[in-house]
């Protein structure tokens, strides 16, 4: 137990470590961004397998979503007496909330944990280290792309998970919970505005980074050969998911702050 405790110190102190330069490498894919010669073809060849393991999978989970949230809104309205706007809340929640996570968790689960197993490969095959004896920026030459692919990815998945949980969400009040359609349109037009988009698409931007960079990071830094591979594939998917949690609760409390609710 004494042993425990003192070696608590210092695993707090290797994480805080790990995580100024996960930080930091953040920073610096950000800055090899702006950097010629761009990547374009990578680019490309990410952004399509990322697209291709993400898509369907997304549309699968953003379907019960929208029906889950529809479902347990519709009861609570029902119980206030404010059925009226159980469209407007149904849709504000998968736009606002379900939407970007959703898209977040299946880029992470999907694409970043490909992208953490190939760069891991490539660490473990000391093909990192031969770039850069080279001289060659494993960050601009490999990570840009990768993480530029993931937010793309994200931004685009955010919009189809949006239509395909709110077209849920519209099937399941109107047609199980015997909603009526024009009750459940004039709802939303009454609440919803043009900000609930914009900080949604701005969640799938951050989120979609935050898991780029993670298995990146996780990717460039195995331990133990093969096994620590797939040790760093997990440790990044669990590491997006809680920050992707922590930076959703501060987004939204930021923009319930700075956006004023429409008919305020």
């Amino acid at each position: 137990m004494t042993t425990l405790l003192s070696e608590a110190p210092r695993r707090a102190a290797n994480g805080l470590r790990e995580f100024g330069r996960m930080c930091a490498m953040g920073i610096d894919i950000i800055l090899a961004m702006l950097r010629r010669p761009y990547q374009v073809r990578e680019f490309i060849q990410q952004f399509w397998f990322i697209a291709s393991v993400s898509i369907t999978p997304a549309i699968l989970v953003s379907i019960p979503f929208g029906a889950v949230i529809s479902l347990q809104l519709g009861s609570l309205t029902s119980q206030i007496g404010a059925q009226q706007f159980n469209g407007a809340a149904s849709v504000l929640a998968v736009v606002q909330q379900a939407s970007p996570i959703v898209t977040t968790l299946i880029i992470a689960g999907a694409g970043g944990s490909a992208i953490c197993a190939d760069l891991g490969a490539r660490s473990i095959r000391e093909e990192i280290d031969a770039m850069e004896v080279l001289g060659v920026s494993p960050i601009h030459r490999l990570i840009v792309p990768r993480v530029q692919a993931a937010v793309a990815v994200s931004v685009l998945l955010n919009g189809l998970v949006s239509v395909v949980g709110v077209l849920g969400g519209y099937f399941f009040n109107v047609i199980v919970q015997g909603g009526t359609p024009g009750a459940y349109l004039a709802s939303f037009n009454a609440l919803a505005q043009l900000p609930d988009l914009v900080v949604s698409s701005i969640k799938a931007v951050i989120f979609g980074y935050l898991a780029g960079v993670v298995a990146s990071y996780r990717g460039l830094n195995p331990k133990g050969g093969p096994k620590g591979v797939g040790d760093v594939v997990n440790q990044s998917v669990v590491i997006t998911f809680l920050l992707l949690f922590f930076v959703n609760t501060v987004l939204t409390a930021l923009y319930l702050q700075l956006v004023p609710a429409k008919g305020t």
